[in-house]
């Protein structure tokens, strides 16, 4: 969670950046035992925190880092790329199917357009791979060249602002605090 503040903090320029929990509720109750005590040391850590957030909330813009263990992040990023896809493909079958539609289509051609772009996985390059000693980014598997210049403008992006560096520091001021918290407790 404080690594994934930090990048994006660091890298994509989010002053405050809102953490939350994938979980199937946004109770504090719901979860896995995992979830729940993920979710309350989230809530001691120095950062924006906002709680749990489910699956129907991770394109939503609720939370701009999501904390997951990485099975079901994983499944939460191919679901999301699934079903773009797969809207996509409706679309352009309903489209094929009216020919109505399809000279509304041609106006709404460069909105299309630009949808398309935004689902386009090419265009984000990759996932930065936080907590190693470098900058790691991961490209998806059938990346072809547009993706892997991303995934390269991703990497010099995570360099220059430095990201290993602020991830150590902040790593670090958390350790402390949860040091200071526990001789508290064993002193209480």
């Amino acid at each position: 969670a404080m690594m994934g503040a930090a990048y994006a903090k660091k890298v994509l320029g989010i002053p405050n950046p809102r953490v939350g929990l994938l979980s199937n509720g946004e109770e504090e109750t719901k979860g896995s035992q995992a979830v729940q005590a993920a979710h309350a040391l989230l809530k001691q850590l120095p950062l924006h925190f906002i709680g749990n957030v489910e699956g129907k909330d991770l394109t939503q813009g609720l939370a701009d880092v999501i904390v997951s263990d990485g099975f079901a992040g994983n499944v939460a990023i191919k679901t999301a790329e699934g079903t773009a896809a797969m809207l996509l493909t409706l679309l352009r079958r309903e489209i094929k199917r009216r020919p109505l539609a399809s000279i509304g289509a041609l106006l709404a051609k460069p909105a299309f357009r630009a949808v398309a772009r935004v689902l386009d996985y090419r265009e984000y390059g990759g996932g930065p791979l936080l907590g190693v000693n470098g900058v790691v980014i991961i490209a998806h598997g059938r990346s072809d060249a547009l993706a892997m210049e991303n995934a390269i403008r991703v990497a010099i992006e995570a360099v220059q602002a430095n990201v290993v560096e602020t991830i150590r520091q902040e790593v670090a001021e958390v350790q402390a605090l949860l040091g200071a918290a526990q001789e508290t407790n064993s002193e209480a």
